[in-house]
């Protein structure tokens, strides 16, 4: 029986190349045009385990993401790291010059602002995903369009692409997250990064006590990401990503952290991908 993966967007999007690269061609893919509803399909049974970007090299954090996570109580159960390529595409026959608007994905889009300088009267639209844009070119046949997608959708598809590598930055990566909800399904020995969100008091100093734990512990910090807890202004949740050489550090921070900060949450323990 093939796995039942969760992908934000449809065949054809970055999602859909992080899962046939980190389970392969035998999976079945349950497509979302939202991250809620992949959660949704995640919480109901109808996928097995989920693929989410976090985070772009260009764009920053996908930050509602984090919230996603902790809210739904999802575990962070791996990692992958995609270089990201966008082209423009268009039906065949069409020209960049008979283009009079671009759809895409708005991460896409701004990832791409520093080329549509060059063609002012091009109106960047924003679309649920990169893939459904070309997917939608193709089947209403629309003229005067193009779609920023990954060259697979351009295959899948049936579109010609006009531009390639339009992204600002050349070396443009997005750090993939694979959830799941149930934690785990490493031994000890073989995790060696983690995810978790705490939140700190007022007292000076507060953060910096808790950094200072995770340096003592010998855990490296790869990512802090602070957020505004909604429903108590001015205060804010801390998530940060860690990795270190043995599991036996990150136990010993954990049960530090854990009663130093309110609210101490591990959100994943994983492989790191980077390695």
């Amino acid at each position: 029986m093939s796995l039942k993966i969760a992908i934000q967007g449809i065949q054809g999007s970055n999602h859909h190349q992080v899962a046939k690269d980190y389970y392969g061609e035998q999976i079945e893919l349950v497509e979302c045009l939202s991250f809620d509803a992949l959660v949704d399909q995640l919480l109901n049974g109808t996928a097995d385990k989920g693929i989410m970007a976090i985070e772009n090299s260009i764009a920053g954090s996908i930050i509602p993401n984090y919230n996603l996570i902790y809210h739904n109580g999802l575990h962070i159960i791996g990692e992958h790291y995609l270089n990201i390529h966008h082209h423009m595409m268009v039906l065949n026959g069409q020209s960049i010059d008979d283009i009079s608007e671009v759809r895409s994905h708005p991460m896409a889009l701004l990832q791409c602002k520093e080329f549509f300088r060059q063609y002012p009267h091009i109106k960047l639209v924003e679309d649920v995903d990169t893939a459904e844009t070309a997917k939608q070119i193709q089947e209403q046949q629309l003229k005067r369009v193009a779609a920023i997608a990954p060259n697979v959708a351009a295959e899948l598809y049936g579109l010609n692409i006009v531009a390639k590598d339009i992204q600002t930055i050349k070396n443009n990566a997005t750090r993939f997250i694979i959830v799941k909800t149930k934690n785990k399904e490493l031994p000890k020995e073989e995790i060696n990064k983690a995810s978790v969100r705490f939140i700190t008091d007022h007292k000076r100093g507060s953060l910096a006590a808790m950094l200072n734990v995770m340096s003592d512990c010998n855990l490296n910090l790869t990512k802090i990401q602070s957020l505004p807890i909604i429903e108590s202004p001015w205060k804010y949740a801390f998530f940060v990503d860690v990795t270190f050489d043995g599991y036996a550090n990150f136990e010993k921070a954990k049960a530090l952290l854990g009663i130093m900060s309110e609210d101490f949450k591990v959100l994943g323990e994983y492989k790191n991908a980077r390695l």
